[in-house]
């Protein structure tokens, strides 16, 4: 079995001028987040947002919940995959960067698809429950703050349909979940949802090792 590859800056880019499709509303909303603090970290890589995209279109979602849209640029990327009649509901903390997309997803033509909420995430997956009732979306992508994972991790099992896929970012964390040095909440909030997924006899779940670690975990059933 071959090592894991590393990856590059010369092999980012020959991944991104054989694979990435990125047009040019979503290449300006990624330059203009990369000059905001900590813009380049925050974002999700261009290439997770294509894969997302393909997420979407693969298993036929309508209906898909994000929490953590920061400034968009996955909300553009689903929204664009869903079908004409289909919904995304985005939410986030604040309104201050998800801001920033809402022109970008009016120029994609999308943002009569988007429904943007400015709330905590648990409280949105509890609203989202007592409005929609139980399995009511096809995928749910999770990219919000990393102490609270386990817990939104459970809410959004109960919404997600059976054979419905969760998504969740961030889940090798820079590295920090392999190294013991890292004791902060963050890090043992995503070690403690990988240890949940790993267990989990409700999913079928697999790691992948692309961006900074993506769990794709399917709803077991019809």
């Amino acid at each position: 079995m071959a090592d894991q590859l590393i990856l590059s800056s010369p092999l980012l880019d020959y991944v991104r001028d054989f694979s990435l499709r990125e047009d040019d509303v979503l290449r300006e909303l990624r330059e203009e987040t990369a000059e905001l603090p900590g813009g380049s970290a925050l974002q999700i890589d261009p290439e997770e947002g294509q894969f997302l995209a393909l997420l979407v279109r693969m298993t036929g979602a309508a209906d898909v919940l994000e929490l953590g849209t920061y400034t968009g640029y996955s909300a553009l990327c689903m929204a664009r995959a869903l079908p004409a009649d289909g919904h995304l509901v985005t939410c986030d903390i604040t309104d201050r960067w998800p801001s920033i997309g809402v022109p970008y997803w009016k120029r994609a033509g999308v943002a009569d698809r988007v429904e943007q909420r400015v709330e905590d995430a648990a409280a949105v997956l509890g609203e989202l429950l007592a409005e929609r009732g139980p399995a009511s979306f096809d995928l749910v992508f999770i990219d919000a703050d990393k102490v609270n994972y386990p817990r939104y991790y459970e809410q959004s099992l109960e919404l997600v349909r059976p054979g419905g896929l969760i998504v969740v970012d961030n889940t090798l964390f820079f590295g920090q979940v392999a190294d013991p040095a890292f004791t902060d909440a963050n890090t043992e909030g995503v070690r403690a949802l990988n240890a949940l997924l790993r267990d989990d006899e409700r999913v079928e779940v697999s790691m992948l090792t692309i961006a900074d670690g993506v769990t794709l975990a399917r709803r077991k059933g019809a």
